[in-house]
């Protein structure tokens, strides 16, 4: 094993433990967090978009920033906010456990087996990874189920949704690797060791949110979390 891959490894583990606190001990901290997070993905996005359109007008880096914010703070939060508050915490869980899972399998697979190069945006990604990712990501129905019977984990629909957000996680992760080719950097940051920047660890992830919020919500009541259902819930704190 790697210098490299251990530095990767631990520092899952501890985004993962982190990632279960905030999610399980109350709807604030989990709040703080979406927001922390929402933050340091728009500055990484943002600092790649620079990098690729520096040399135009400063009006076009403008639009390309304001659309930044907007997907970062209205898109990704108010769906991982309206997601928890509406699912549950367990659910939440459930869904990261799916990203991750997608994650770790196309790293594994794909690192194990190589093979035909997925796509000239990634030259590392190849066909069997991403079929590891599929295969990675119904294992968190299969955990979930033995725990909880509820519709969520118990229906062949459930299935179907993994393979699904799995496909998200691996489209997300491609934009992102698009934009920092054209960006010509190899990470978004350097906060996170083995990993590059925030960006690097959710760029399937804040893609997959919002689909999975959709996916169990619907696209009407997208916004209307910010109406009704946020004020509601920080009033039961």
């Amino acid at each position: 094993m790697t210098k490299e891959l251990k530095k990767r490894i631990i520092t899952s583990i501890a985004l993962f433990l982190l990632a279960i606190f905030c999610i399980f001990i109350n709807y604030v901290i989990f709040f703080i967090a979406i927001v922390i997070i929402s933050y340091f993905a728009f500055d990484e996005i943002s600092f790649i978009i620079y990098r690729i359109i520096r040399s135009v007008t400063n009006w076009k880096h403008l639009v390309f920033n304001s659309i930044s914010i907007f997907y970062a703070f209205a898109i990704f939060s108010a769906a991982s906010i309206g997601l928890y508050i509406l699912s549950g915490p367990v659910f939440f869980l459930y869904v990261l456990s799916i990203c991750i899972c997608s994650d770790i399998g196309g790293y594994a697979v794909g690192k194990k087996i190589g093979g035909t190069k997925l796509t000239k945006i990634s030259p590392k990604k190849t066909v069997s990874g991403s079929i590891g990712s599929f295969c990675f990501s119904v294992v968190p129905l299969l955990i979930f189920n033995n725990f909880d019977k509820s519709e969520y984990f118990h229906s062949t629909n459930n299935f179907l949704f993994c393979l699904e957000l799995s496909l998200v996680c691996q489209l997300g992760d491609l934009f992102i690797s698009y934009l920092k080719r054209k960006a010509k950097v190899k990470d978004t940051g350097k906060i996170l060791p083995g990993h590059g920047g925030i960006l690097d660890r959710i760029d399937g992830i804040i893609f997959a949110v919002p689909f999975a919020y959709i996916y169990t919500i619907g696209l009407i009541n997208y916004f209307e979390i910010w109406i009704e259902v946020i004020p509601n819930a920080i009033k039961n704190q």
